[in-house]
């Protein structure tokens, strides 16, 4: 058997999840060539780049949730039917609304990249309802995988309250066993009836799906490079803290101020985008 025809084989009769990652190798490969992923080594983040992160991942779950709870009865999704334990929607809108204020939908952007990120899982929602599946388990699976370990980090390196404000995105309350989970949703999605052509089309998607993250910390990129120059982090980061834990008095917690504390440590700023980005890009390759 020569070796496309062997890999094609085993394409078709391993495991949907297994096949997922093996498709999946090269396209990973570019998503950590991307300039975006070559600048983590300068450790540099801001509030503000954490910000335009958590806002477009709103957009994209907004559009991810919808797409699924109108096909939640459908045979090619409904058995990876978690909404309980994996949707996001709900917690990105407290975030953000500690974040922005009680007007943070009229704040936040929706950049092109995830304009056409949200695009596609309508269509695919809507036209392709067998494809989703690439979507959520690249999406919930990476989040779920790395998500303690970055709220601890994001909590230190943008001195965030003790009490977990803005990091309800990555508190998963009703997944008690992280491990156990994902063996459960691998072996469910696994169980999805598929035909070669289908499993095909799914991989495909998946490969879609990396992309469509490249696109958009590429251009989330460019848009903290252009928001950094008005030297609001400072400020921000002041008013975060007073939205924190208050004393008795009504008075926020006194905060020490020396320049230690001021700014993230370079380690932590270089965890703390990397992990976004990791856990968003590479979400198939950390659990």
């Amino acid at each position: 058997m020569d070796p496309s025809a062997s890999q094609q084989y085993k394409s078709t009769h391993e495991d949907l999840s297994e096949a997922l990652k093996e498709a999946t190798k090269e396209v990973h490969v570019q998503a950590e060539n991307t300039e975006f992923m070559r600048n983590f080594q300068k450790g540099q983040v801001s509030l503000e780049e954490f910000k335009l992160v958590m806002s477009s991942l709103y957009f994209i779950y907004e559009a991810l949730e919808e797409e699924i709870n109108r096909n939640k009865d459908n045979p090619v999704f409904s058995p990876v039917y978690f909404p309980l334990e994996l949707h996001r929607k709900n917690a990105l809108e407290v975030d953000l609304e500690y974040f922005y204020g009680p007007q943070w939908r009229k704040k936040i952007i929706c950049p092109h990249s995830t304009k056409n990120y949200v695009d596609r899982l309508h269509h695919v929602g809507q036209k392709e309802p067998e494809l989703l599946v690439s979507h959520a388990y690249t999406r919930y699976l990476g989040d779920l995988s790395g998500g303690q370990v970055l709220k601890k980090i994001a909590q230190k390196a943008l001195q965030l309250p003790a009490s977990g404000e803005g990091l309800a995105f990555f508190t998963f309350d009703n997944v008690t066993n992280a491990t156990k989970f994902k063996q459960l949703y691998r072996s469910r999605m696994n169980s999805i009836e598929t035909d070669a052509y289908a499993k095909k089309r799914i991989l495909e998607e998946a490969k879609t799906a990396f992309l469509l993250n490249i696109k958009l910390f590429e251009e989330l990129q460019t848009l903290s490079l252009a928001t950094s120059q008005n030297g609001n982090t400072r400020t921000e980061a002041t008013e975060l803290r007073s939205r924190g834990p208050k004393t008795e008095n009504g008075r926020p917690t006194k905060q020490n101020n020396s320049s230690s504390e001021e700014q993230p440590t370079t380690f932590l700023r270089w965890f703390l985008i990397a992990g976004c980005a990791l856990i968003t890009l590479m979400g198939l390759y950390i659990f």
